[in-house]
């Protein structure tokens, strides 16, 4: 796995982990928010454009974020982040070792697998995936994203190298994820935060998690798609980790 880094000379280190399909770029305006007070590192998962290994599963990456936390972070961080396939990483990440963090947030995270879905992506997938490298094509599907125009060269550059393996692994693992039981012991403060705008089962996804974690948080961001808050809405998305922080910095 590699890791983009800000801040480094900062004590204190939060860690965001990007959707699938994306990259790092996912927080870099968040990161650029924080950097001046925090080590922020961002982490390309596995299968993705400039990681290092091929996308095994959502279980192996989460192993991988805590081999690096606890080789090069002395074994714990001040927060965990993650959108999407990286949200369902922080969810594995805090199951297998639950005080990896003090906080964390979960933006859109699905824990309610799809059997029709996870069945589909193979041979649509097997079928389409010419498409990605056809521009008229991934203008479509980006504007399908509801992200931010200046976006579409990073996206456009990195999905075009995304191999259609890793693409079929990755999704097929997002929509088969499921929380662990595991999780119910986490020690960390958890938001979870899910737009308004998102499919029924992302927003059902989220109320569960909170179910499974009472003295956790839910926000539902009116007006908002998949993905949208950390993307689109940066300087917000920090405000309210500065806010979640402010205990930390007090103390």
């Amino acid at each position: 796995m590699e890791f983009r880094e800000y801040g480094k000379n900062n004590d204190e280190t939060i860690m965001l982990l990007h959707g699938g399909g994306l990259s790092w770029w996912n927080y870099r305006n968040v990161a650029e928010q924080l950097r001046q007070d925090y080590h922020v590192i961002l982490p390309v998962l596995d299968g993705h454009a400039g990681s290092d290994r091929e996308f095994t599963s959502i279980e192996d990456n989460a192993a991988e974020i805590i081999s690096f936390v606890d080789h090069e972070l002395g074994g714990s961080v001040l927060l965990l982040g993650g959108l999407s396939l990286g949200a369902q990483i922080v969810l594995e990440t805090l199951s297998q070792k639950n005080d990896i963090c003090r906080y964390a947030i979960v933006e859109s995270a699905s824990v309610i697998p799809s059997k029709l879905t996870n069945a589909l992506i193979a041979p649509t997938f097997g079928s389409s995936y010419g498409l990605i490298k056809n521009m008229a094509f991934a203008k479509l599907q980006f504007r399908s994203l509801h992200m931010k125009p200046d976006l579409f060269e990073e996206y456009y550059r990195d999905t075009c190298q995304i191999t259609k393996a890793d693409m079929i692994a990755f999704l097929k693992a997002n929509t088969a994820y499921k929380a662990k039981q595991e999780f119910q012991s986490c020690q960390a403060d958890v938001r979870f935060v899910v737009g308004g705008k998102e499919q029924n089962t992302m927003l059902r996804s989220a109320r569960l998690l909170h179910a499974m974690l009472p003295n956790s948080t839910l926000e539902i961001k009116d007006g908002l798609y998949h993905g949208e808050y950390s993307i689109n809405h940066p300087e917000q998305y920090a405000a309210e980790l500065w806010d979640m922080l402010r205990k930390t910095r007090q103390e």
